[in-house]
């Protein structure tokens, strides 16, 4: 199962659209997973209406409909991994060990939030990743989303795709 993973996409704030770049793996993933941050529901509900599945939940800047559509935590699982969504997860300092307590029956956890790339793994297994975001970078050097494979309850292929 080919897994597109993004967040902070802020539209239409930082960006009128997603990058063409980004449509072209909506079109190609089984499912996709949104860590929050949409800004506005026609974004919500054009991705929902091109991706095969999609995972989703609000972040702190999104009003009260998307709050009314989206929850703050998702789970999925796909291709036999459990995946958790949530938006914010704190500090970076003791990031892991926070996770791991709070999502102790997941094997991946998505967040976004900070527009930082992040892929690391906490004692206990649980894989943490944040795609950092496509059209807003902050102080990044580079617009970000992942890909990922899940299948036979592993996770596979993890990629930092650069926007462009």
């Amino acid at each position: 199962m080919r897994v597109l993973i993004v967040s902070d996409t802020h539209v239409p704030r930082r960006a009128r659209d997603l990058p063409e770049q980004v449509w072209h793996e909506v079109e190609r993933a089984d499912a996709v997973i949104h860590a929050g941050d949409w800004c506005d529901l026609a974004s919500l509900e054009r991705l929902d209406a091109r991706a095969s599945l999609l995972v989703g939940v609000h972040g702190n800047n999104d009003g009260p409909d998307l709050r009314a559509r989206l929850p703050e935590v998702a789970r999925a699982t796909l291709g036999g991994v459990r995946f958790a969504v949530v938006h914010e997860t704190g500090d970076a300092r003791g990031r892991e060990k926070r996770c791991q307590e709070r999502f102790d029956d997941c094997d991946v956890l998505v967040f976004g939030h900070s527009h930082i790339p992040w892929d690391t793994t906490a004692p206990s297994g649980l894989r943490l990743l944040n795609p950092g975001s496509p059209t807003d970078r902050r102080r990044q050097p580079h617009h970000t989303y992942m890909t990922a494979v899940a299948e036979d309850g592993r996770l596979g292929e993890v990629r930092l795709h650069r926007v462009g």
